[in-house]
């Protein structure tokens, strides 16, 4: 277990050290050398220095073996001016795919390119073109390993916690420190003594250089230790060795850098040393300790053990965890470069060991592993995860075999199944994965929407192997699988396609069969069934669930706290929930039927309620997943749970009714589980109501077979409750038991007073909400029904931000009673057939409706307070008239920015009356725009308001909102950009430049991460050429080339506007849009621009 103040460049945590460990070793160091230096001498070599420093910054594209994406700030050093070479450390140059610059001390800015990453020793190259430095006189600096001695006095020159050039001083204590050991499950160095300092190094100064007064470097800044001010470094032997095989590939190659191999083995074996009283304890002979001490330099205290073997490795079953060293190839060798030496120049060849266990001495033959072909330089990349082969240095942390595949990260596809971080792949569609060319080739077999089981182990729980259900990506939220390859004459990361063409993954087109449109707005055709789901395999989601559910918001608040709510009494309205097709006769089971037991139904409870078993064949389960390339609309969360209700059901269609909570976007992948029936059937999001929280999601009865078509029932909708009804409480736990609670209605029409997220999204405004007697919890939620089974609304969730003192926000999720009177008016003009939008579902195409609302966001009032404001004694009456139970005037809180409304309605005005007709709740004014439809050509309300003391008649604008949500999604330099939604502009502010487009999210390792193109702003201009929408934006950044620098001017949504730059990288993340096709029902993904072959050729 690591230290958490021992860090990697003061980013990861280490081991502890022993207090008497640390006083021995000040004994047997080198004996201390004079300090001669003067201030005059530190002077002229911090001058000569300080030129050859840079501040390098760097963004890992991709999660790589032990490094995560992200971007960073390090320090690096000239070491070879002509051949242009910069030394820092491993995990500054990273395993993986990296862009960096270099930036010199006088301001010049020039791109680095990785050249060389030891796969165990703290340090790696990146060249640059010395040509590019026009404007700075420099020197590089030497390498002087051989210099570092106990009491050494020592500057450390860097960019030391974000600083420019930071100059830290130290004396060197320790020469034989330990590697230090940062993570369990990242990066360490191992095989290797460190140097040891008490000068202090902070985040930024990985990778200084460690001068003595001469302005040599004596060693290389790795990481730190918080707690004691120690900073440890990197010995130079290794570091001078491979700099001159770089220096010498690199002269070999005219005008450019070739591939340059630097021989390294290993025994895949961790050594540590220890003093000779330790080795007597673990066996050592008296007459082997004599002749160590004989042979080894003055001074040595101690011999190389065993600390572990890695399973597989050349050393497997030969060696063991406290066997000592005594000689490989009859030479004595008690440190690790001496035997480091010896394995690096002996790669796949045959070395003889001598070692002590227990006393006893062995030799053993074993042969020397080439290191680099246990490091990985490839990964496959699909639906945003990064899997490759296993490395030595994951397999040493983990006890794994090199070479078995690891999932780095683990993107949307594994996640979703419950793969976690770390986990090894051994199974996959019922076929043993051993190499990542296994997994390529089942994958190679898939299609989209196929679910196959995957079995994996952690190094956790590395004894029992955990199985899920994957379910193929069947949207195109990602790009086609891919294989990137390490490059290492250019020091880039080449991609290609991972499969072969004629793969079922990449076929373009989903199979549903083309629809016949016939009159009248609606449309037949042959039925083509969704993918069916195989249950054969007998799998257990449990840990999948259990991962997701621990590591991700949960869409279950844990703290219960009051909302903030106006209340209003009673209000009830009828509508005819029926939905007809023309092509079949109508599905819905009367109230009668409803009460008839049905073969294969669940199993009902002898004190079962009548209204339980009449609706728990209706119920449904929901989980949702969210892609995280597609984050849109302020979504908070990844995963949802939540109740749904069957409210239409025939053979060609389904629909569930289920909250905006559960199904918060339509870009989401949605499973529906049903209490009726075993099975677990794909659906999708075909409606998102732009007011009301209630979201339809579709489904294909054929696949629940025959007999599950026929268990599954719709529910009867019966709008209207009153104050003192007695209702019935029918939800589904989580493993899809009914449960019924009976309650009464206290207040049936409440008025909802949600306030902004910090990050906007949806909330429900200018709804009522259905309140009970009794407290059910925030986790429990359902339907109401009366004594028969009847839906008068539905339990559903809600969700909203709450501040406790001073913290931060906290999300909270409550559950109130939603009317069902406009789900029916939904269903209805479903069943009429609109003008609006036209949608495939299960095949045939089907008209959505359109929703007329007024872009007002309001609140109640009671008139005891507007007669405060100064409304009129005969309002007052007229609207007691109206409804003598609310006795409430609605008032204006704001509009939204962008609609009809926003410039003739203020904030605080009262809403008295539309076209003359008295207007006391929410309700009122969506009845006064559906009239507008009926009349047809009119699309404005006459409004009478009551404002500051005075009435007028305004007439004010309606909107016509579609119900799919956003349809489109831009990715531009790993940001995520979409048309401002509604929530955003129910701020009630807009750029004045034109409006603009909106950043939603923003990726790690990206552009926009390094840059600082972060969420919740709107781009306004690139290059100063306005972006007032996304068609804008995409003509003017398809026109930007690869490493050009953009400016771009956004707003925040505090009104703060800033200018920034930002260089756009088009290898590791090329231009796409993701757009939904209403034609197939499909979300589409198309590469705007990307860097091909040619441009590539040229750069390089």
């Amino acid at each position: 277990m690591g230290d958490p103040l021992e860090r990697l460049g003061s980013d990861a945590a280490a081991g502890l050290e022993s207090t008497m460990k640390e006083e021995l070793c000040m004994e047997i160091d080198p004996p201390f050398r004079e300090n001669i230096a003067t201030a005059e001498d530190w002077r002229k070599a911090l001058n000569k220095v300080v030129p050859a420093v840079v501040v390098l910054r760097t963004t890992a594209a991709r999660a790589f073996d032990t490094e995560a994406a992200g971007a960073s700030y390090a320090t690096g050093f000239v070491v070879d001016k002509r051949r242009g070479i910069i030394l820092t450390n491993r995990h500054v140059v990273k395993p993986g795919p990296v862009v960096a610059e270099a930036m010199f001390v006088n301001r010049e800015e020039i791109p680095v390119h990785p050249i060389y990453r030891d796969p165990v020793h703290d340090f790696g190259f990146f060249r640059y073109d010395p040509d590019a430095i026009q404007f700075l006189s420099y020197e590089e600096i030497p390498l002087a390993p051989e210099a570092a001695c106990v009491g050494l006095e020592i500057r450390v020159v860097g960019n030391d916690s974000g600083e420019k050039v930071s100059i830290l001083a130290g004396t060197l204590a320790r020469l034989d420190r330990d590697a230090p050991h940062y993570k369990k499950d990242g990066y360490n160095d191992f095989n290797t003594f460190y140097l040891q300092a008490a000068s202090g190094t902070k985040g930024g100064s990985s990778g200084s250089p460690v001068i003595d007064w001469q302005g040599r470097a004596v060693a290389l800044n790795a990481g730190s230790k918080s707690s004691t001010a120690s900073a440890f470094f990197l010995p130079l032997e290794r570091v001078v060795r491979a700099l001159k095989l770089l220096q010498k590939g690199r002269d070999a190659v005219v005008n450019r850098w070739g591939a340059i191999t630097i021989p390294r083995g290993t025994l895949q074996v961790t050594f540590v040393h220890k003093g000779f009283d330790e080795t007597r304890r673990l066996g050592l002979q008296s007459e082997t300790q004599q002749m160590v001490r004989h042979a080894s330099p003055p001074g040595e205290t101690g011999m190389l053990v065993v600390d572990s073997v890695v399973p597989g490795g050349p050393a497997h079953k030969h060696l063991e965890p406290g066997d000592i060293l005594i000689r490989i190839n009859g030479e004595v060798i008690t440190q690790f470069l001496k035997m480091e030496i010896l394995l690096d120049d002996r790669v796949d060849q045959k070395i003889d060991l001598q070692i002590e266990r227990g006393g006893t001495s062995l030799n053993v033959e074993l042969i020397v592993q080439d290191l680099h072909s246990i490091t990985p330089d490839y990964f496959l990349e699909v639906s945003g995860a990064v899997i490759h082969p296993l490395s030595y240095q994951q397999a040493r942390n983990f006890r794994f075999h090199c070479g078995v595949v690891y999932v780095t990260e683990p993107g949307y596809m594994l996640f979703r199944a419950g793969v976690p971080r770390h986990a090894i792949i051994k199974k996959f569609a019922g076929e043993e994965i051993s190499r990542l060319d296994d997994l390529i080739a089942v994958l190679s077999k898939l299609s989209r929407g196929a679910r196959v089981p995957l079995e994996y182990i952690s190094y956790m729980d590395r004894h029992r192997r955990k199985s899920v259900l994957v379910t193929v990506d069947r949207h195109e939220w990602y790009a086609p699988p891919q294989i990137y390859k390490r490059d290492d004459s250019t020091g880039l990361w080449t991609a290609k396609p991972a499969l072969p063409p004629q793969s079922p993954l990449l076929a373009s087109n989903y199979s549903f069969a083309p629809p016949t449109v016939l009159s009248g707005g609606t449309c037949e055709s042959s039925p083509t069934p969704m993918e069916r789901i195989h249950h054969g395999n007998n799998q257990d989601l449990t840990d999948g669930v259990t991962y997701m559910d621990t590591n991700y918001e949960s869409d279950v608040g844990s703290k219960r706290r009051k909302v903030e709510e106006e209340s209003s009494s009673d209000g009830t309205v009828i509508a005819d929930s029926s939905l007809h097709e023309p092509t079949e006769e109508n599905s819905r089971p009367t109230a009668n039927a409803n009460l008839i037991d049905y073969k294969g139904s669940p199993a009902a409870a002898a004190n079962a309620s009548l209204a339980e078993r009449v609706i728990e064949p209706t119920l449904v389960m929901l989980e949702v997943h969210v892609p995280p390339s597609c984050m849109i609309d302020g979504v908070h969360s990844q995963h949802f749970f939540g109740t749904g209700v069957i409210v239409y059901h025939s053979q060609s269609m389904g629909l569930v009714a289920v909250d905006k909570n559960t199904v918060a976007i339509s870009v989401s992948d949605v499973m529906l589980s049903f209490a009726a029936f075993p099975v677990e059937i794909p659906g999708e999001v075909v409606f998102l109501h732009p007011v009301h929280n209630f979201a339809l999601v579709a489904y294909d009865p054929s696949g629940l077979g025959a007999v599950g078509a026929s268990a599954v029932r719709a529910a009867q909708l019966l709008p209207g409750l009153c104050r003192g009804d007695a209702v019935y409480l029918v939800g589904l736990s989580r493993s899809l038991q009914a449960t019924s609670r009976k309650s009464v209605v206290t207040n049936p029409c409440a008025a909802l007073n949600i306030g902004s997220a910090d990050c906007p999204r949806y909330r429900a405004t200018n709804m009522e909400v259905i309140e009970l007697d009794t407290d059910f919890g925030s986790t429990f939620s359902g339907v109401l029904t009366d004594e028969q089974g009847r839906v008068q609304a539905i339990w559903g969730s809600f969700s909203t931000q709450l501040k406790y003192g001073g913290s931060a926000s906290e999300d909270h999720q409550f559950v109130r009673g939603i009317p069902v009177y406009a789900i029916s008016q939904v269903l209805e003009k479903i069943s009429c057939g609109t003008d609006g939008p036209a949608l495939l579902i299960n095949g045939i195409k089907r008209s959505m409706p359109l929703v007329r609302i007024l872009e007002v966001e309001l609140y109640p009032t009671l008139l005891s307070k507007a007669r405060s404001f100064g409304l009129s004694d005969d309002w007052v009456q007229a609207l007691v008239k109206k409804d003598p139970t609310r006795r409430q005037v609605l008032r204006v809180k704001g509009c939204l920015a962008g609609s009809k409304a926003e410039n003739l309605l203020e904030q605080g005005d009262m809403v008295l009356a539309i076209d003359k007709e008295p207007i006391t709740c929410f309700r009122d004014i969506e009845d006064a725009c559906q009239a507008l439809d009926k009349h047809g050509g009119v699309d404005e309300l006459t409004m009478t308001i009551f404002r500051q003391g005075r009435e007028m008649e305004l007439v004010v604008g309606t909107d016509v909102r579609a119900g799919n949500g956003t349809a489109r999604v831009i990715n531009w330099c790993g940001s995520i950009v979409q048309d401002p939604h509604p929530a955003v502009r129910a701020l009630g502010f807009l750029p004045e430049e034109g409006h603009g487009v909106y950043v939603a999210r923003w990726c790690h390792g990206s552009p926009a991460h390094r840059y600082g193109l972060y969420a919740l702003q709107w781009i306004v201009e690139i290059n100063g050429n306005p972006t007032p929408d996304l068609d804008h934006f995409v003509n003017v950044t398809k026109e930007l080339e690869h490493g050009e620098f953009v400016r771009v001017r956004t707003v925040h949504l505090n009104g703060k506007p800033r200018v920034l730059t930002l260089k756009q990288d088009l290898h590791y993340w090329p231009m796409w849009e993701l757009r939904f096709d209403p034609d197939t029902a499909i979300w589409r993904r198309r590469t705007i621009k990307e860097l091909d072959s040619l441009q590539y050729l040229r750069i390089f």
